[in-house]
């Protein structure tokens, strides 16, 4: 795989950015995001710790310019807000739906053949907004809760077990 990109360079964006760089798993990670100079000061980060942490991933942060993520193999979306305190889920749903509304439109343009990702919340109607806007087939986008809402769970169990999170096996459906 050559390329992938993540759109969105806040905690959840940043971080996933940073895994896929740190594990090799393409020759170039695209970091974009709305907030000029965000990406690139992340991704730059990143980028510097390459010869420390053994890897030989690019990663290329960009502000708002999704011609950078042309032929991305796979695209994942973190954009949106975060839930304030007080908000539900549901509260978010109009605001997010036109941010990840545009995204998708973007990386359906540069990007028609990738693989989508979803995580923006809250997900469910975040990951039919892309599948609706994209006009792909369903397998080609995706909405990561599962294996979120796991990891957490596991975290919880091992907190309450003293334990680490490694020893439990453990999955959530539904």
């Amino acid at each position: 795989m050559r390329k992938v990109s993540v759109i969105g360079a806040g905690n959840v964006g940043a971080t996933c950015a940073n895994v896929i760089a740190r594990k090799n798993l393409v020759n170039e990670v695209v970091l974009l995001d709305i907030k000029q100079g965000v990406a690139e000061g992340k991704a730059l980060d990143m980028w510097q710790t390459s010869s420390v942490d053994s890897f030989h991933t690019r990663v290329k942060g960009v502000t708002h310019d999704y011609e950078a993520t042309k032929d991305s193999a796979v695209v994942v979306i973190t954009s949106g807000l975060p839930r304030k305190p007080g908000m539900s889920r549901d509260d978010l749903i109009n605001t997010n739906a036109k941010i990840v509304k545009e995204v998708t439109e973007n990386v359906a343009k540069y990007s028609p053949d990738a693989i989508i990702v979803v995580v923006s919340n809250p997900l469910d109607v975040m990951s039919y907004t892309a599948y609706a806007t994209a006009n792909m087939p369903r397998e080609r986008v995706i909405g990561m809760a599962g294996i979120l809402d796991s990891s957490r769970y596991k975290a919880f169990l091992a907190d309450e077990l003293k334990i680490s999170p490694k020893c439990i096996q453990g999955l959530l459906l539904g």
